[in-house]
């Protein structure tokens, strides 16, 4: 049973929400012609809603599908908490009594925790247009460093074994170049250049370029799934189904650009999907589950008793150049990593495995 509150006059919003295991949230604005924090005039929202006005806005400033998503939970989230309240009519305590409740209660991570915070941030900042001296009074939860997770070089070697089709090639080629697993999944045909043996990987994670070695090795099975990939691509042109999913301003200008081959994916679904910012089914390239299943088992396989992620590969790629004797720059720029400090954590890694300092244990002989 759907239940509807107003608050205040017919000028205020209008939340409709209805039984909270279905997390529907509806919030009404009606401002317009409010400014960004930069001070410059924003966009005019087409949507009246609040939470249509957040998507406008990160789509607008160019955030990810997977931010966006992220941003639209939090918000909700946060209006569930407060009983409806919509977050105009909430402050500094009510945004750390949200905040506060994810840690006691909640127990999220630290970096779940600040993803909330930055949600909330830019909803007030961004939507609201809201700049207001406590915003920057709010407490960020502190990173801890970690220690990464590093497979020896034989247990990738055990690991890798046991991989084998389209999983055990995105493997090999995330543990091969260092590539982010979003990053080996959205790879285009035009990325993987076979003559420079370079493969270039598009707006990584910061919509940063960078370039990263393509691995001998897999020379013949990247030719062999591009070919299964082109398969793919010429019955979708037969069918005549929509192209992939291209970047928002490429999409305006050469708007049959996602049919061409040189854009279609090198890792392919094998089933449609409906694109959730568009509704248009389409191929989508292979979903991130399929090769975290796949590690899961191999490792057990393997015999290896560490947790094995598709990071662990990366970290793995990392630890092992730099024991080959890399130089930390040249590591820094195959991770795509803007600070070096970031890289620096496996020269600990390295540190100790190397076994360059002896227990005192060791020692009493």
């Amino acid at each position: 049973m759907r239940v509807r509150r107003r608050l205040g006059s017919a000028a205020s919003p209008t939340l409709e929400t209805c039984r909270p295991g279905e997390h529907t949230v509806r919030i009404y604005s009606f401002e317009t012609g409010a400014r960004s924090r930069n001070g410059a005039a924003r966009p005019p929202f087409q949507s009246m809603r609040l939470l249509g006005q957040l998507r406008e806005r990160l789509r607008y400033l160019h955030y990810s599908l997977r931010t966006e998503q992220s941003y639209v939970y939090w918000a909700k989230f946060f209006v569930h908490f407060h009983g409806l309240k919509h977050p105009r009519d909430l402050g500094k305590r009510d945004v750390e009594a949200f905040l506060t409740m994810l840690a006691t209660e909640r127990k999220v991570s630290v970096s779940t925790h600040r993803q909330a915070l930055s949600a909330l941030l830019f909803l007030y900042k961004e939507v609201l247009a809201s700049e207001l001296p406590w915003l920057q009074e709010i407490g960020r939860p502190v990173r801890k460093r970690r220690i990464p997770a590093v497979l020896s070089a034989l247990e990738c070697q055990r690991l890798l074994s046991v991989m084998e089709g389209e999983a055990g090639l995105l493997a090999r080629l995330l543990y091969g170049t260092g590539m982010r697993l979003a990053e080996g999944l959205s790879l285009r045909v035009k990325d993987v250049d076979f003559d420079r043996r370079v493969i270039v990987v598009r707006e990584g994670k910061g919509a940063k370029d960078r370039a990263v070695m393509l691995p001998r090795a897999l020379d013949r099975p990247l030719r062999e799934q591009l070919a299964r990939s082109r398969r793919l691509w010429e019955a979708d042109r037969i069918a005549q189904l929509p192209g992939v999913f291209l970047p928002d301003a490429l999409a305006a200008k050469y708007p049959r650009a996602g049919e061409s081959w040189s854009w279609h994916w090198v890792f392919p679904s094998p089933t449609l999907a409906v694109d959730p910012r568009t509704g248009v089914r389409r191929r989508h390239h292979l979903f991130e589950e399929r090769l975290s299943r796949a590690l899961r088992r191999s490792a057990a396989l393997a015999g290896i008793d560490k947790h094995v992620t598709a990071h662990t590969l990366r970290h793995s790629f990392a630890t092992h150049l730099l024991q080959a004797g890399t130089d930390i720059r040249t590591v820094q720029e195959l991770l795509g990593h803007s600070d070096v400090s970031t890289t620096m954590i496996y020269t600990h890694v390295v540190k100790i495995s190397a076994g360059g300092t002896m227990s005192p244990l060791d020692a009493l002989g």
